[in-house]
């Protein structure tokens, strides 16, 4: 294929890529030119006879691969949010490509001399505050990457990463197979007792969409706890829908990832070995804000015992409402009496709250609203804008005064061709090197309703849009120069906090009343159940906070292991695990097994789970500025914008947050929203 849309920046608005130019066969000529292109861009740098400067050598190497980064950007956000066969087998094709490109890159001993001499003259060289941490920056991921071994080194380190872009990308196509494949079929609409209407009619919309013309399917999500859970009133269903859940991954044949979770461990801790650390946690942690697994593993533990305590007292209660059900009580039936002791204490019923949660109206009068409010920003459908599935729609965002911001897309609803969870993607990313604005997407898995029908979203799915907001407001709202400080370009750590931050504006009077309204009578939500919500707000913590803790105790044994050490099983590892930290709970399963843990196994998470409670420090202590300092207004919208938005991954972040706060964030306020605190 001679040329591709790719070939040169888009010219539609926002540099939007031309979707409905696109299609399978531009992906893979474009990411062999646009690597060739690199390659070049690359070799003048290091083969420039010059001395090595800040503009000849680092801002030349943030202009190098635009050709590359355009069709990346694009490529990997189809192939998580709708794949196909032709996607699925050119991602595996490329996985070592790029891995090898990389390291080429990377391993560059002439062009890591290069890096290091502007490092040494960085204090003298008279450059901006921004320019000085982008070449520190790049000092710093060059000699993590291994840009300083020897010759041997260096090429095992090659084949290392070659073969985990292989095994990562395989895990992911793994999972997403599994998890259709196992999404449950009921063919008696009785066994779906419990159930709303809008759910049942997505459960026979998602049984049509595969081909059936009879019964129903409910798909499942990324975490082990099902939101249907919550509601179907049969226990046997709920414990089928929970053992297709906890299986995934794990059963033997194509898509078996537990011979693949063993490799990449051990994998993962031998190129640790080779890069000078005792494990690919202490090699990750080493660039991150913790530093060492050991502030990790403080944090973890400090919080367990009084999370696995308080999951403890949950479950004696939930096991007393089982009991007199005639029910064996399992993890299956903790979310289904969570939600009716919920309702028996708090006269709340997240189930009756889905008619106020109209998706349309959660979207402009919640999540644009609260923006608007905050930041003066405002949000244009643009239907003539073409994404790259129908069902995602595109959105102008611009300043108060007309100009311009970038582009929001949502891509709402779930389908077999997207890999679970929720997140945030670019699709061009904000730097005013290249005068590029940005362009993000918000991918969510609702279950679509049939044509006509309202789209009813649960308590959760409002949380997770207001999230996934949270980072695409990232995105939008940082102004740099540099594209490697783009938006979410920040610490892994520290990228959870902004939208952490964005989930506190659900529930705030001014917002939920501006969106909270029943779609069939137009009526507000009924104040005693807003009260009641709110009286309910740190209920079943015991159980969200030892299941993530479980989880992210998992990642960190997983990659604390030495390069020596021996595993052979999966499952009796991840009982070791848990049992030596406490929290090896059979009615709490960890929110992610090891076979269907993609944030770790192919998410790029990997020993960087801890980041949402890490990031949760922040997180409440900024809600906590909100409150002391009149919540949603438009002074404190600008601040937080200006001193922690704004500057993508320009600084380094606890400085920044210092800067917001006036001080390092204190960890109380995380303990008392968790109900830890005492």
């Amino acid at each position: 294929m001679d040329s591709t849309p790719f070939d040169t920046p888009s010219t539609l608005p926002y540099r939007l890529p031309p979707f409905a130019e696109i299609t399978d066969e531009h992906y893979r000529p474009a990411f062999l030119a646009g690597m060739r292109e690199h390659e070049s861009e690359v070799a003048a740098i290091r083969d420039d006879p010059e001395p090595a400067t800040f503009q000849n050598t680092i801002a030349a190497l943030e202009r190098a691969g635009r050709l590359l980064h355009r069709v990346a950007l694009v490529f990997y956000n189809k192939s998580s949010s709708d794949s196909s066969e032709a996607t699925n087998a050119l991602e595996e094709e490329l996985a070592p490509m790029l891995a090898a490109h990389e390291d080429a890159i990377r391993l560059d001993a002439k062009l890591f001399h290069r890096i290091t001499a502007v490092w040494e003259i960085r204090d003298d060289a008279g450059l901006d505050d921004e320019a000085k941490y982008l070449v520190e920056r790049y000092h710093t991921e060059f000699t993590l990457a291994g840009a300083g071994l020897g010759d041997d080194d260096k090429s095992r380190l090659r084949d290392l990463n070659a073969r985990l872009s292989t095994l990562t990308t395989r895990f992911e196509k793994n999972l997403l197979a599994d998890t259709n494949d196992l999404a449950l079929t009921i063919d008696d609409v009785a066994d779906l007792e419990g159930l709303s209407e809008g759910e049942v009619a997505a459960a026979r919309e998602a049984a049509r969409m595969r081909g059936l013309t009879e019964g129903f399917v409910l798909s499942l999500v990324l975490p082990t706890s099902q939101p249907l859970l919550k509601s179907l009133a049969r226990p046997e269903v709920r414990e089928r829908l929970m053992a297709a859940s906890r299986i995934r991954g794990s059963r033997p044949g194509d898509t078996d990832n537990r011979a693949l979770v063993l490799e990449i461990a051990r994998l993962r801790a031998e190129r640790a070995r080779l890069l000078g650390f005792d494990s690919h946690a202490a090699a990750v942690l080493a660039d991150q804000t913790a530093k060492t697994p050991d502030a990790v593993s403080s944090m973890l533990s400090r919080l367990s015992a009084p999370a696995t305590r308080n999951a403890a007292a949950e479950q004696s209660v939930l096991e007393d409402a089982a009991r007199a059900d005639g029910v064996s009580f399992s993890a299956a039936d903790w979310p289904y009496y969570e939600e009716r002791q919920r309702a028996k204490q708090f006269s709340v019923d997240t189930a009756a709250m889905k008619p106020y949660f109209e998706a349309d109206r959660v979207l402009r009068d919640g999540v644009f609203f609260a923006a608007t409010r905050l930041y003066g920003i405002r949000f244009t459908e643009r239907p003539d804008l073409v994404a790259y599935h129908p069902d995602a729609r595109v959105f102008e965002v611009t300043e108060d005064d007309g100009s311009p911001v970038g582009l929001y897309i949502l891509d709402l609803y779930t389908r077999d061709s997207k890999r679970g969870g929720a997140w945030m993607n670019p699709l061009v990313e904000q730097n005013a090197l290249f005068d590029d604005p940005a362009v993000v997407v918000n991918n969510l898995n609702v279950p679509k309703p049939p044509a006509g029908s309202p789209t009813l979203l649960s308590y959760d799915e409002v949380n997770t849009l207001f999230h996934e907001f949270g980072h695409a407001l990232h995105g939008l709202l940082a102004r740099v120069t540099y594209p490697k400080f783009s938006g979410t370009n920040v610490f892994r750590d520290f990228v959870e906090f902004p939208s952490q931050v964005n989930e506190m504006w659900m529930l705030w009077p001014e917002v939920l009343d501006n969106y909270a309204v029943h779609y069939e009578t137009g009526e507000r939500m009924p104040q005693e159940l807003v009260d009641a919500l709110n009286a309910s707000t740190g209920y079943a913590e015991g159980f969200a906070t030892s299941e993530y803790l479980a989880a992210a105790t998992l990642d960190q044994a997983w990659h604390r292991i030495g390069a020596d050490d021996e595993v052979g099983d999966v499952a009796g590892f991840e009982r070791d695990a848990l049992a030596a930290a406490g929290l090896n709970l059979p009615a709490v399963p960890p929110r992610y097994s090891s076979t269907y843990f993609a944030h770790v196994f192919s998410g790029g998470y990997d020993a960087g789970y801890y980041s949402y409670i890490w990031s949760e420090v922040l997180d409440a202590d900024t809600v906590e500025w909100f409150h002391e300092n009149g919540g949603l207004t438009r002074e404190n919208g600008d601040r937080f914008r200006s001193r922690l938005l704004g500057v993508g991954g320009s600084t380094d972040p606890l400085a920044a947050y210092r800067g917001f706060r006036g001080r390092d964030a204190a960890i109380e306020p995380l303990l008392k929203r968790r109900n830890l605190d005492s």
